[in-house]
């Protein structure tokens, strides 16, 4: 039997879509712990938004807590 493949970063169906949408934080305050790193985090983004600029690429790695 073959194995099915996903050659293709879109989402399957509506409810995956869903399901992705929701394990993710929206805001910053709904990330759990971490909180230096969140208000560093806070201070980049306030910072590239008064420049007009895009954020430096950021890698989020965790948990560290």
């Amino acid at each position: 039997m073959e194995d099915e493949r996903i050659t293709s970063a879109e989402v399957q169906s509506p409810d995956e879509e869903n399901e992705e949408l929701s394990l993710r934080p929206q805001t910053l305050h709904q990330y759990i712990g971490q909180d230096q790193i969140k208000h560093e985090l806070e201070v980049y983004i306030a910072a590239a938004k008064n420049r007009e600029e895009a954020l430096d690429h950021v890698l989020l790695y965790g948990p560290l807590d």
